[in-house]
């Protein structure tokens, strides 16, 4: 089975990937022939149909899309904020997005929603997209995950981290439903958190411009912030040893990478611990790094 990893930073990190997706579809040598890429996902700057983080994605629509295209790779639209209203249905950028993305290239195109009024808008205006369930939903009850999975309109749902390693559970799904679930891998939140809705509403309220506070994450660490070797010790992270050990055996087949707000940095580390040979790591990293153009900080 074919491993499909969901990767972070559609518009953030466009100069990485016009790097990095050349290097990948000409040099598959280098990167383990088990695993592609199922899809790009996020949102430009501005966009108040926005969620999950703060967008800061400038790169113009129409290269991103270009981009997409060229390399036959799905771009998923982040559109997963929980509080919108009617009023909000009309903004131009966000339908100018759809209209430009919905029939991009040959690969279907998909969203990223919350929302269930806006999932009704986007069905009925801009049918050829493919919707995908936000992990911003906080499914942490199994059962509320397997009535997500068991909608028609969602090709994939994206569960919260915490019930990535209820192995016995996902393994008694049925085939229809492994097919459609899609694990956040290397989630850095604290695995006991309680207050995971409410730090995601408030990325709603201000990607609606809402002037508010910001989110205080009652995380003991937060004052670390975010680093891969924590992420790793999370009892919730997925590295590549689970999926080929438990999740490819058990039907399971894609993985959704987070970093939208983290830096090319860090992005590049889980392109080359997921989805790069170990003697190639250093190969890829160089060809990236010396690239004069991207500014990886």
């Amino acid at each position: 089975m074919r491993v499909y990893y969901h990767l972070p930073g559609l518009f953030e990190y466009y100069e990485l990937y016009s790097l990095f997706l050349p290097l990948f579809h000409e040099h598959r040598e280098y990167f383990y022939d088990w695993c592609g890429i199922g899809s790009i996902y996020g949102a430009p700057g501005a966009c108040i149909w926005g969620g999950g983080r703060l967008e800061f994605g400038e790169e113009e629509a129409e290269n991103v899309a270009a981009l997409m295209k060229e390399y036959g790779i799905s771009a998923r639209l982040t559109f997963s904020n929980s509080l919108l209203e009617e009023k909000h249905l009309s903004d131009r950028l966000c339908n100018s997005l759809c209209v430009l993305f919905e029939k991009s290239g040959s690969v279907e195109n998909g969203i990223i929603l919350y929302s269930e009024l806006l999932l009704e808008y986007i069905r009925k205006n801009y049918p050829g997209f493919y919707f995908v369930s936000s992990t911003t939903k906080v499914l942490t009850d199994f059962e509320d995950l397997k009535a997500e999975l068991d909608r028609e309109e969602f090709r994939y749902v994206v569960p919260d981290f915490r019930l990535n390693k209820e192995y016995a559970r996902l393994a008694a799904l049925s085939d229809t439903q492994k097919r459609k679930v899609e694990f956040l891998c290397n989630e850095c939140c604290w695995f006991a958190c309680y207050d995971r809705k409410n730090c995601y509403e408030n990325v709603c309220r201000k990607s609606l411009g809402e002037d508010c506070e910001d989110h205080i994450c009652v995380s003991p660490d937060a004052e670390r912030g975010y680093r891969f070797s924590d992420a790793m010790k999370n009892p919730g992270f997925i590295g590549i040893d689970d999926i080929q050990n438990f999740y490819v055996p058990a039907g399971f087949s894609h993985f959704k990478i987070e970093g939208r707000s983290l830096g090319s940095a860090l992005i590049l580390e889980f392109l080359l611990y997921y989805m790069t040979k170990p003697e190639y790591q250093l190969k890829v990293r160089e060809e990236i790094y010396l690239d004069s153009m991207l500014d990886l900080f």
